[in-house]
């Protein structure tokens, strides 16, 4: 299936932009779901780092895995999840936008499913993932557009 894609403009630089987008730690601020997120024993991001997301899913906490494929800083970043039986591929571009003081993110997300999982994706996840993104895109921008200025 075609991974869903939601895109939002911000008016924010997109070094700053990027460096919220990709941050596991600020993930809950703007994702549904998400309660907490860091990378793999605080290590500087780099292509084969691991990122560790909890996320609430059916009441309960569960921490999910995911490695980065694609890190090309201030432009790309991308990641796949490697456990658990729903596992994301998410690819995260930003591009300036109108100059340099605004930024266009587009978001892409697939699912594999294992196990149980392979029910889950195409009856559950896709739908509500098609739902949140454009929600988590808007909130996101609020989120950056209401920090102060650098």
């Amino acid at each position: 299936m075609a991974p869903i894609v939601s895109s939002i403009d911000i008016a924010r630089p997109q070094d700053e932009v990027f460096a919220y987008v990709t941050d596991p730690a600020r993930f809950a601020e703007w994702q549904t779901g998400v309660v907490g997120g860091s990378m793999e024993a605080d290590k500087t991001p780099s292509v084969g780092s691991k990122c560790l997301t909890t996320r609430r899913i059916g009441g309960a906490e569960r921490e999910v895995t995911s490695e980065i494929t694609t890190l090309d800083p201030s432009t790309r970043w991308a990641i796949h999840g490697i456990d658990g039986p729903i596992r994301a591929t998410v690819n995260v571009t930003v591009r300036p936008h109108n100059g340099t003081a605004q930024s266009r993110v587009m978001i892409e997300v697939d699912f594999e499913g294992h196990g149980i999982g392979k029910l889950l994706v195409p009856l559950v996840i896709r739908r509500q993932a098609r739902k949140e993104m454009p929600s988590n895109c808007l909130r996101l921008k609020q989120r950056l557009e209401a920090r102060p200025g650098r």
